[in-house]
């Protein structure tokens, strides 16, 4: 039976977030039914990370069983046929190697949020980006972010419904860099607890406008209290932008003859 990788992008805005819910529109249950009509067969789509309910995603990597081998260009070709008019398109997809499982094979994950710091809010990004009025000093955030990278418990920074063994986590990448009008945040980890990376957002916010210093930031962090965090930001900015697996370096581009881009 061959497993077939793919790599997704999709506009969370119109969705209850990637995990399928009865009754209530999910990436993957939209993905399921595309598969459904394509080849007929009922499959579970498997992803790399269930985002949640607004979050969008660039880069997504999931995957699924077929009976029939089919060339990854006709999988990839007949599942956006069947996906329109949803925004969720596969932008590649190829044979996965034995034993490969778009979730519990990954090393790294890469979440890029992006704050739109104007006086006028958004238009045609509107429902894409967390609009911040207030000047944020991207400088400060940068360097408060740095408290965060490494092993840490992140209990002030995980979502009281999460579901996470244990809220140890290394984290290799806290950045944040202007971009024109935007501020952006990217932060990468093998993994990371429920709404980790839009409590940190939201925390490092509190730095940017000047409400907190690099030492509160670091405080927080220390504390292990929920009740530590700042505000956490809102879904709509976060992105899941790469997933990287073990060998082939760090988010690669999907290559080789396999390879239906």
């Amino acid at each position: 039976m061959p497993r077939y990788r793919l790599t997704l992008e999709y506009d969370g805005g119109p969705y209850c977030g990637f995990q399928a819910q009865a009754a209530l529109p999910t990436v993957q249950a939209s993905l399921e039914r595309a598969v459904a009509a394509f080849c007929g067969e009922i499959v579970r789509v498997h992803a790399a990370g269930r985002t949640d309910t607004g979050v969008h995603a660039t880069g997504q990597a999931a995957h699924i069983d077929l009976a029939k081998h089919w060339p990854a260009e006709t999988v990839r070709n007949a599942l956006n046929a069947h996906l329109r008019p949803e925004p969720i398109v596969v932008l590649a997809a190829e044979v996965a190697p034995e034993g490969w499982h778009a979730r519990f094979s990954a090393t790294e994950r890469r979440y890029r949020y992006r704050i739109l710091n104007r006086a006028s809010p958004p238009g045609l990004d509107r429902g894409h980006v967390w609009h911040v009025k207030a000047p944020l000093d991207a400088g400060a955030m940068h360097a408060a972010a740095q408290a965060l990278v490494g092993l840490h418990d992140f209990t002030t920074f995980r979502d009281v419904a999460c579901q996470a063994k244990s809220p140890v986590k290394t984290l290799d990448v806290a950045s944040v860099a202007r971009v024109g009008e935007e501020v952006v945040l990217v932060f990468e980890a093998r993994s990371f607890l429920h709404r980790q990376v839009r409590s940190m957002t939201g925390s490092l916010t509190e730095v940017g406008l000047g409400r907190w210093t690099a030492a509160d930031l670091a405080a927080a962090l220390q504390a292990k209290d929920r009740k530590a965090c700042g505000a956490v930001a809102p879904a709509e900015g976060l992105y899941l932008t790469g997933v990287s697996y073990g060998g082939e370096g760090k988010f690669r581009p999907l290559s080789g003859p396999n390879v239906a881009k």
